[in-house]
């Protein structure tokens, strides 16, 4: 399966006609944050895969329609769409999880053929309390909510999770000591505890292509998303085209 991961910046090497000439042979697609929802709408209209997006901490001018009670919203809020009518043909993937039918995960070891199990999460560390932001006690809360879902697929399929789709990073993991991008203690929790294969992440942009995409943490693959990457998965090779 070869996937495309977007985050964070409007690529022009994403963004333009050629993009279906370019990567004909994409199977799914993940965006992971910080980017505008046309540009979403794009990848989707030109590829026309399984697309997965979660939120970030900025262009969030959308947020409204996913969440039902968004922290910025609370106390009055009107009603709005519901998700499915300004979904951009993608699936909103915040605080969720997903078993993906129509594409297969193959166990390397076994060869057992099994739907894709996905799970998402949107959100950075709180900074400024600014709408999608979270103190660690917070993200453990929505994590621990995935749990039952994980459980059954761990009865159902084997194992808990295929990829995890965020954000923000780990604590110590690709992340930065600021406090907009310091990452999750609580993911490093999740990922101790549920064992994806895949961990895609955004928000820690890569000014230097020299720097660290891609590491192996808790028997997971993690990879930054930043502008563009391919992955061939489940071998998990990260492909560039910087």
């Amino acid at each position: 399966m070869k996937i495309l991961c977007v985050s964070d910046y409007v690529d022009p090497l994403i963004y333009n006609p050629n993009l279906k000439q370019a990567f004909p042979d994409i199977d799914l697609v993940l965006c992971a944050g910080d980017l505008p929802m046309d540009y979403i709408d794009f990848i989707v209209t030109v590829l026309n895969k399984p697309t997965y997006f979660v939120f970030g901490n900025h262009n969030l001018k959308e947020l409204r329609y996913y969440e039902v009670t968004p922290d910025h919203l609370r106390g009055g809020a009107k009603p709005f769409p519901q998700p499915e009518k300004c979904a951009h043909g993608a699936t909103y993937l915040g605080f969720k999880t997903e078993v993906n039918h129509k594409l297969s995960y193959i166990d390397p070891k076994t060869g057992k053929k099994t739907p894709l199990l996905i799970a998402g999460i949107s959100g950075s560390s709180k900074y400024n309390n600014g709408a999608c932001q979270y103190t660690d006690r917070e993200m453990k809360h929505h994590l621990k909510k995935l749990g039952l879902r994980l459980l059954w697929n761990k009865i159902r399929y084997g194992r808990y999770l295929d990829i995890f789709l965020t954000h923000a990073t780990p604590r110590h993991i690709h992340d930065h000591e600021d406090p907009c991008h310091v990452g999750f203690k609580s993911f490093n929790w999740f990922l101790q505890k549920y064992k994806p294969s895949l961990m895609i992440h955004g928000h820690i942009h890569l000014y230097d292509m020299r720097e660290e995409r891609s590491g192996i943490y808790y028997d997971t693959k993690i990879v930054n998303a930043y502008a563009h990457c391919i992955i061939d998965f489940p071998d998990d090779t990260v492909i560039t085209n910087n």
